[in-house]
């Protein structure tokens, strides 16, 4: 259930590169509302209420990843992003002072942007 909630703001959060530069302000103001208002206050709460460091029981899972990899885009998109969000900021720090995450958002590493500027046009012309 929080992977596939998750999937769904990614989905917002993807978008955003394909949009027209005079849509671009406007759908990344309504990502923002949608993350701050919708999304990550239950995340908030979820890891609040648990009471331990990750979402599912007391170990890492694929929900905390999706998670991870959400806040960082949403912080890629804006800075300030979990400003309102002490517990996921929390989190965001334990996750990436682990030892694999840690290494692989090392400048240098396999981590790319969520899409690369000479691929636009490519898939704009499969989805046009």
């Amino acid at each position: 259930m929080y992977v596939e909630g998750l999937a769904d703001l990614f989905e917002l959060i993807m978008y955003h590169e394909f949009k027209p530069a005079n849509e671009k302000e406007q759908h990344l103001a309504n990502i923002m509302d949608k993350a701050t208002n919708r999304y990550l206050p239950v995340f908030e709460k979820v890891l609040k209420d648990h009471g331990q460091d990750f979402l599912v029981g007391n170990k890492l899972s694929k929900a905390d990843v999706s998670l991870l990899e959400n806040i960082l885009w949403l912080e890629e998109l804006k800075p300030d992003a979990l400003a309102k969000f002490p517990v996921l900021q929390s989190f965001k720090a334990r996750m990436c002072s682990m030892p694999n995450i840690k290494k692989f958002l090392q400048p240098g590493s396999q981590k790319k942007a969520i899409i690369q500027e000479k691929d636009i046009p490519s898939v704009m012309a499969i989805f046009h």
